[in-house]
């Protein structure tokens, strides 16, 4: 629920993992609530945002010898899932559809795999001009449903790569864009999170990821089976994935998520209204006595699944500290921060 805690125990894990080891991280926030820690560790926040000078190209790819996966293949998935947001619509994308999608994706990429060394990576605008070649009238269809992320309005990933990932601490922050826009951001993001953990792997690098509001990339279909593919790829490429939300009833409503469950070894349960609790004791087997410690639970009190042990735990976290004001997102604190900073100016 909120004001259970949730934010601030990620990013107490997260200071944790940059203590105590030489790991990068990497963070998905939605709602900006990351960016201060990530600055003062020392770590790279990058804005996405109309007014932002940040891109990010959703049609980047890297052709990787040696690899386990097909690149290609990965990303027409990939393109596939962006047109069904893109799109929008509760039947998704159609059959036809999806084949022209699959076409005008192997041929965006024609020249990069023929020249991988030399020639520049396709866009969204070359993906927006090829739709319109097509003879069928639903590349049309999807061509004008891709145009306003080309040459209107939301162009924002209408740009080549300009961000730097290499810094240990990389916080990607969405908070800027409206909700529509941030739910494709985040999708996109999935592409740079692989990208970087799969660089990162190569190089004998362990990779901490958090997804803030991580139901955001569950509501459609194709988008889901995309996350839960890279949520397993990152797994493979030693990379910890967590996944945070507070809106159980929409994660677990992606059925989808099955397959995520059956691979998490470890969960933090904060506080839960009445409906959430239900679902969850059904989904994890959670007994009565159990679900008492989740229940109208003060802030930092809870549940932890390790493996099949479940214990109660108490985190009182002293609150007159840097660590304290870095990690709160509570009103009330935040508030008290900003008047000692206007009284210290």
């Amino acid at each position: 629920m909120p004001g259970s805690g949730k934010s601030f125990a990620a990013k107490r894990e997260l200071l944790n993992v940059f203590l105590a080891t030489n790991d990068k991280i990497l963070m998905i926030d939605p709602m900006g609530e990351y960016t201060s820690l990530a600055k003062r560790l020392g770590g790279q926040v990058i804005e996405i945002s109309p007014d932002s000078s940040h891109h990010i190209n959703p049609l980047d790819i890297k052709l990787t010898e040696n690899s386990d996966e097909n690149p290609l293949a990965l990303k027409a998935d990939f393109i596939l899932s962006l047109m069904e947001l893109v799109v929008g619509g509760k039947d998704g994308l159609q059959p036809v559809e999806r084949t022209v999608i699959d076409r005008c994706t192997r041929l965006v990429y024609r020249e990069v795999l023929q020249n991988p060394d030399t020639a520049p990576m396709p866009i969204l605008q070359d993906l927006y001009e090829l739709l319109n070649q097509q003879p069928e009238s639903e590349a049309k269809r999807l061509a004008v449903a891709l145009e306003i992320y080309c040459s209107g309005s939301l162009n924002v990933f209408n740009h080549r790569t300009n961000v730097d990932t290499e810094n240990r601490i990389v916080c990607i922050d969405l908070k800027k864009l409206g909700s529509g826009l941030r739910t494709i951001a985040m999708h996109i993001t999935n592409e740079l999170t692989w990208a970087t953990v799969d660089d990162n792997f190569r190089r004998g690098i362990f990779t901490w990821c958090y997804y803030d509001e991580a139901h955001m990339l569950l509501r459609d279909t194709l988008t889901a089976s995309y996350f839960v593919t890279i949520w397993k790829m990152l797994r493979k490429k030693a990379c910890v994935p967590s996944a945070l939300t507070q809106n159980v009833k929409d994660f677990l409503a992606s059925k989808e998520i099955e397959n995520i469950l059956e691979n998490t070894d470890f969960i933090v349960m904060l506080s839960q209204a009445q409906g959430d609790r239900q679902i969850l004791a059904k989904q994890l087997g959670i007994s009565e006595h159990q679900l008492s410690y989740v229940t109208h639970s003060n802030s930092g009190e809870g549940l932890l699944f390790f493996g099949n042990t479940t214990i109660p735990f108490v985190d009182r976290f002293p609150n007159n500290t840097e660590i304290y004001r870095l990690l709160t997102t509570r009103p009330e604190d935040l508030a008290r921060t900003e008047a000692v900073c206007r009284e210290g100016a």
